[in-house]
């Protein structure tokens, strides 16, 4: 596996359990029904989620990779307009289309993301017009969705967003269906609440999980699979870091510099993270080999000072 900025010839081909559904090249973008009304939209790299009522429709985050296609995606199933916006998180990969949906809709989030669009004032993402702090309950027509938060694991206001009928759960760049997760756990903001809430997505009573990234939707075995996947980085890394001494072999001229010697310690204990995670994972993990130190790193640095 090689080291972060270290470029590969060829990166490993994908697992068959990494991948999903081929999208149509002439559209851009793959829609698949997730239940009555419920509706999720993917270029297999992010996805999105709306749903129809009968007077409207609620989108669920407009990721700008094919936001300026999502009103051609839900023209496919109704003419309904869109009446409501739902904000994930704050971050642009994720709802930095959201201006291009136009129209006046309703936009819900939980507080923390207004208090960081507010910090960023990009006008690509208007500031929510409603706002929650623990949980909110949509009803809207027959259909109904309800929103929780769990606190800053991902980052501050990330949301859980369940369809109760459909059986269905988004939650963004927690879980990585079949995938590696992104670098350092999606740059979680607390790894430890992260992995918390990862293991809180396995308690919950869905059956398709829309996950915001990759090529398809997930399963509660997915989910399962990543928790796995995770303490093992946690027990690899916390291992590595008794078994590595501080300073080894490297240069005395160096020895006053505590910068160098950290640097030098946090690379040997990565790469024997790495070491022990890759016969175990690099064949079960879509792109295992590109994020893997990312994962060693993130993870002895948490339990350093977490």
């Amino acid at each position: 596996m090689a080291p972060i900025g270290v470029r590969l010839d060829k990166y490993l081909d994908l697992p068959d359990s990494a991948k999903g559904p081929a999208i149509d090249p002439h559209k851009g973008y793959r829609l698949e029904k997730l239940g009555r009304g419920l509706y999720m939209v993917t270029d297999n790299a992010y996805q999105s989620m709306f749903m129809v009522y009968e007077a409207g429709v609620v989108v669920v985050d407009a990721p700008p990779s094919y936001a300026a296609k999502l009103k051609q995606a839900i023209a496919e199933v109704t003419k309904l307009p869109i009446t409501h916006i739902i904000y994930s998180h704050s971050h642009t990969d994720h709802i930095g289309g959201a201006g291009l949906l136009g129209g006046h809709p309703i936009i819900v989030a939980q507080e923390e993301t207004r208090r960081l669009l507010r910090r960023d004032a990009d006008p690509a993402r208007p500031l929510p017009t409603v706002v929650f702090k623990n949980s909110y309950r949509m009803h809207l027509g027959s259909q109904h969705l309800e929103l929780s938060y769990h606190g800053d694991g991902h980052e501050p206001g990330n949301i859980f967003i369940y369809a109760p009928e459909q059986k269905t759960l988004m939650v963004v760049d927690l879980v990585f269906p079949g995938w590696m997760p992104f670098r350092r756990f999606a740059v979680a903001h607390d790894l430890p609440a992260w992995m918390a809430q990862v293991e809180l997505i396995a308690t919950l009573p869905f059956d398709k999980l829309v996950a915001g990234h990759v090529a398809r939707l997930g399963t509660r075995a997915d989910v399962l699979t990543q928790i796995e996947f995770d303490n093992d980085v946690k027990s690899a890394a916390a291992a590595a870091l008794k078994a590595v001494p501080f300073v080894a072999g490297i240069n005395p001229a160096d020895a006053g510099n505590p910068w160098a010697l950290t640097d030098d310690y946090t690379a040997r204990v990565a790469g024997h993270c790495v070491k022990e995670l890759t016969p175990k994972w690099s064949s079960r993990l879509g792109a295992f080999d590109t994020f893997v130190w990312d994962q060693c790193y993130a993870m002895e640095q948490s339990l350093r000072v977490d």
